[in-house]
């Protein structure tokens, strides 16, 4: 990966805020051409570097806000365990977030439901009924203090 530049961070940290920003606009912010601009934002997207550009939505206006955390530990520590306890998991809408995890547990998920009632449907008849569950924590968040998707970009070097 190359490194980037003090114009490509400015340009991704733009972008970072508002995904939908013009490119007469943004050209503007980092104080440069717009053709030039356009052509930085497809190199770091041909990199990999912008995965994808989308909208966040607002959960609580969605009803959707009960905010859970799953430890899950498997039976199995198989490679064919860990593939199909993950492919059930990312064919789950609630789940936001899935993590392997080296420590007591094996997986982290976060997840969001619209009630109590909606947790204990999911917990009971989707997560616990995949085969190779040993054991579940559950907290419930109680606040959210921060949540971003602000990613921290490196300084050059």
């Amino acid at each position: 990966m190359e490194s980037l530049d003090k114009t490509d961070r400015a340009l991704l940290n733009e972008i970072q805020q508002d995904s939908r920003i013009s490119n007469s606009e943004l050209a503007r912010r980092i104080k440069l051409s717009q053709p030039a601009t356009h052509a930085r934002l497809k190199r770091l997207e041909t990199l990999g570097v912008v995965r994808q550009h989308v909208s966040l939505l607002d959960r609580d206006k969605l009803g959707l806000d009960l905010i859970c955390f799953f430890q899950v530990r498997l039976e199995a520590h198989s490679e064919k365990a860990l593939l199909r306890f993950e492919a059930a998991v990312s064919d789950f809408a609630e789940v936001l977030e899935c993590h392997y995890l080296t420590g007591q547990f094996d997986y982290l998920l976060k997840a969001v439901f619209e009630n109590r009632r909606a947790l204990e449907k999911f917990e009971r008849q989707r997560l616990r009924a995949l085969s190779d569950v040993a054991q579940i924590t559950t907290s419930v968040a109680l606040s959210e203090i921060k949540m971003t998707t602000v990613l921290p970009l490196p300084e050059a070097s």
